[in-house]
C-alpha cells in the first residue's frame, strides 16, 4: 500500500517561494502518475498540477508559469516548487497518486486514489 507524506509548508509573504515535497513509502513510485492539489476552507478541492511517470507536466490556469511539479524517483520524491505565492494560493496541498503510466491529458482527476495528509501553505498580503 502506497503511502505518501507531505512537508515544506508554511506561512509567507505575497511575492514569496515555498518547496513543498512529497515522500513515498515504495521504491515502485516510478509506476505511478502523480499530482498536487490543494484545498481552501471555502473553496472545492482543485488540482493544482499533475505528473506522469515520463515527467509530462501540466498545471492549472491559476498556477502555470509559477508554480513547477517535479519527481525524483531516486529518491521516491514528488516536488512542487511554488514561486511569486499570492494570498489566493492559501490552502492545505496534498499530493495524490495513481498506479500507472496516465498521460496527463487523459487521467481523471477522479482516479488519484492515494492522498498525503496536507501541509498547509498560508500567504499573507
Amino acid at each position: 500500500q502506497l503511502q505518501l507524506v507531505e512537508s515544506g509548508g508554511g506561512s509567507v509573504q505575497a511575492g514569496g517561494s515555498l518547496r513543498l515535497s512529497c515522500v513515498a513509502s515504495l521504491d515502485t513510485v516510478s509506476k505511478y502518475s502523480m499530482a498536487w492539489f490543494r484545498k481552501a476552507p471555502e473553496n472545492k478541492r482543485e488540482v493544482v498540477a499533475q505528473i506522469d511517470t515520463q515527467s509530462i507536466s501540466k498545471y492549472s490556469d491559476s498556477v502555470k508559469g509559477r508554480f513547477t511539479i517535479s519527481r525524483d524517483n531516486t529518491k521516491n520524491t514528488l516536488y512542487l516548487q511554488m514561486n511569486s505565492l499570492q494570498p489566493e494560493d492559501s490552502a492545505v496541498y496534498y499530493c495524490a497518486a495513481v498506479e500507472g503510466a496516465w498521460d496527463v491529458t487523459a487521467v481523471r482527476l477522479t482516479w488519484y486514489n492515494y492522498w498525503g495528509q496536507g501541509t498547509q501553505v498560508t500567504v499573507s498580503a
